[in-house]
């Protein structure tokens, strides 16, 4: 199998809008424009966009669309109505998370789930492998293009490209309408930064149009292009995990923090096992953490108790660039996973002062 790079269907705009491209997840994406920090605060702000048309998406129809997602995904799909979105994930047979993922409730036997781009193959595959009850599967991920327009002005651009009323949408809803003069768009309230906005559904060949009348919508707000780079930085600050970074096929959904998206009251892949860990209480936790001497944590770096013994491990970390600190997530014991535990970050061979703090890092 040719392993290329593929490209997102506005490959040639990033390029003539310098950004700077880096293979990401499998495609050619724009790492940065700028300067992350300079990214970051247009989001944090004002309005930026980052196209993630990287991202995967399957439909699952038919009249037992339901119970194949109910098979397969953490979360209690049963409760959504049409409009609504829900945060899930895929639990493996071994305890851990094929994926994370955004179940979308499109019609009353229609949905859509929107993966990672580096799980597109795997998820489909483990989608299709469990679909034993015959609901109709479709991957739609080579034809979409998807805009996150991200940030506390996006409302105000955005609203001027359509009719829909976009601050009656509630966060982790949608609404399908016409948007820049394209029918059928969704625009979509499930959005990874913290900072407000949209997600813009389109198909690929619109997706130009789309873009250039966003930002022609977005200049009084001095909108910009916002790449990967500050995307991480934006959710780090939130708390919000990244697959393969903070989430993996050996993290548990309860160690991982996501027991809200756990639901027990139905039966899926591995339930009976995590339901034991859950009465039983998990041996290790996911943290977020905040630096008090100066420094950046990266994946990887072991953290210490206040005796110097290793007790976990940095799943993400990152400069802060609202805050001006070292943050991160990652695995503790259990003992040292309350918000304002002591810890410390070993970064190249210096213990530095960090102090366990309770999600989002960034306050409002």
């Amino acid at each position: 199998m040719e392993n290329t790079i593929k490209k997102v269907a506005l490959n040639d705009k990033h390029i003539e809008l310098g950004g700077k491209m880096v293979p990401f997840a499998g495609y050619n994406m724009p790492v940065r424009y700028s300067s992350d920090k300079e990214e970051h605060n247009t989001v944090r702000n004002g309005v930026g966009v980052f196209d993630v048309s990287h991202m995967g998406e399957f439909m699952v129809k038919g009249p037992n669309a339901l119970a194949l997602i109910q098979k397969v995904t953490s979360n209690d799909a049963s409760k959504l109505v049409i409009d609504q979105a829900q945060y899930s994930c895929f639990p493996n047979e071994k305890g851990g998370i094929v994926d994370d993922l955004i179940v979308y409730k499109m019609g009353e036997e229609e949905y859509m789930l929107v993966v990672n781009a580096s799980n597109i193959d795997k998820d489909w595959d483990w989608v299709n492998q469990h679909n034993t009850v015959g609901a109709e599967l479709e991957n739609i991920s080579d034809e979409i293009s998807l805009f996150a327009v991200q940030g506390p002005k996006a409302t105000a651009a955005l609203q001027k490209l359509t009719s829909v009323k976009l601050d009656e949408i509630k966060f982790y809803h949608f609404a399908i309408g016409e948007f820049a003069g394209i029918q059928d768009v969704i625009i979509s309230g499930t959005g990874y930064t913290g900072a407000g906005g949209f997600e813009i559904y389109v198909k690929n060949e619109d997706a130009l149009a789309v873009w250039d009348a966003i930002f022609e919508a977005g200049a009084e707000f001095d909108i910009k292009p916002i790449g990967l780079g500050a995307r991480d930085t934006l959710r780090l600050e939130m708390g919000y995990c990244l697959y393969g970074n903070d989430i993996d096929d050996t993290t548990s959904p309860l160690e991982a923090g996501l027991g809200w998206i756990t639901k027990f009251t139905k039966d899926f892949i591995n339930s009976d096992n995590l339901k034991q860990q859950k009465e039983e209480g998990v041996s290790r936790k996911l943290v977020g953490f905040k630096f008090k001497d100066k420094g950046i944590p990266r994946a990887h770096y072991p953290i210490l108790n206040e005796s110097g013994e290793q007790i976990g491990e940095v799943t993400s970390g990152t400069m802060s660039p609202s805050m001006g600190i070292g943050i991160g997530l990652g695995y503790v014991d259990i003992a040292y996973a309350k918000p304002g535990t002591e810890i410390a970050i070993s970064v190249r061979n210096k213990n530095l002062a960090a102090v366990v703090e309770k999600l989002p890092l960034l306050k409002k």
